[in-house]
């Protein structure tokens, strides 16, 4: 984990995971939280991604819980430097949309509960086709030109969308999207393949690919006949009845077993080597589930091992 990678175009070099911040507040609190941060930490991981709504579904909550999190830990461990935080835009209960007042409200807000001066990477969370992109555009520039934001990203935006913003920041002169943050994984390809990868690598944009696991279903603890107490077990499982995901299935247990490996490394690392990507996110509960993860920096899986996965997923 200790050799980074660099963002984009970006200045940001980043580990080949980045942790994922949903489940604190929501099925990890707050000791749980830092414990793993600090595993995380400890293994050289520097990239920590967030959402302003994480993790508003949850009853009781109002979101923000994960920011607040993340925002007290580093000042427990005075580490802001070390560390690229990475949080979006849009989903908020109450800051709802891209509108430009509420992309500098919502910003202001997660600050705040970060207990920083900035952001290093900031996406909308998912795109607002009623709002102009010039709009998101001109008050994300102004956010960067304000040193609230060092970078901008963008998640769930269609390659049209995508193609008419980067013309914008390019023909403005404004600050320009270095990132995109995909549904991306061995049993969801579509979901990025095509047009908008292409865009990404023509235009030199980093992938960071969320559902890098499939909500649990490529960790391989997924199998017939077995049940799985986890709140996204009935999304994961899903996956156990297409010819696709046993054909997956099979071929991560079998590289696996051949590296000794986690089936859940074997997972990330194929999808760490895909044109554009950076660092998949993946999320941890507890400090157990941790090194599968973290392994995706170290196993090396020959040119043949990935062409396996490539065509069983295909």
């Amino acid at each position: 984990m200790t050799s980074l990678r660099k963002l984009g175009s970006s200045d940001l070099e980043v580990s080949p995971l980045s942790l994922g911040g949903n489940v604190f507040g929501w099925t990890a609190d707050e000791a749980q939280s830092f414990a793993v941060l600090d595993a995380y930490a400890a293994a050289g991981g520097n990239f920590i991604d967030t959402a302003d709504s994480y993790s508003a579904w949850v009853e009781g909550n109002a979101g923000g819980e994960s920011e607040t999190i993340i925002g007290n830990w580093v000042k427990a461990r005075g580490n802001r430097d070390d560390v690229v935080i990475a949080t979006k835009v849009s989903q908020h209960p109450d800051f709802q949309g891209l509108t430009a007042a509420n992309i500098k409200a919502a910003a202001d807000a997660s600050l705040r509960r970060l207990g920083t001066d900035r952001i290093d990477l900031y996406y909308t969370h998912f795109d607002k086709p009623e709002v102009p992109v010039e709009e998101i555009i001109g008050a994300l520039d102004e956010l960067v030109k304000a040193g609230k934001v060092r970078h901008i990203a963008a998640s769930n935006i269609s390659a049209e969308r995508l193609r008419a913003s980067l013309d914008f920041s390019d023909r403005e002169g404004l600050a320009r999207y270095v990132a995109l943050q995909p549904h991306y994984n061995l049993v969801s390809r579509d979901t990025y393949e095509g047009e908008l990868q292409d865009l990404a690598e023509r235009e030199g944009l980093a992938a960071v690919p969320y559902y890098a696991l499939a909500s649990g279903f490529l960790t391989g603890k997924y199998r017939a006949g077995t049940t799985v107490g986890s709140p996204r077990a009935q999304g994961a499982g899903k996956h156990l009845e297409t010819e696709r995901g046993r054909r997956v299935l099979a071929a991560l247990d079998e590289i696996a077993q051949a590296h000794e490996a986690p089936v859940a490394t074997v997972a990330l690392t194929w999808l760490a080597s895909r044109p554009t990507v950076a660092a998949p996110i993946a999320s941890a509960r507890t400090v157990e589930q941790l090194p599968a993860l973290l392994g995706v920096g170290e196993l090396r899986l020959t040119e043949t091992e990935l062409g396996r996965l490539t065509a069983a997923s295909a």
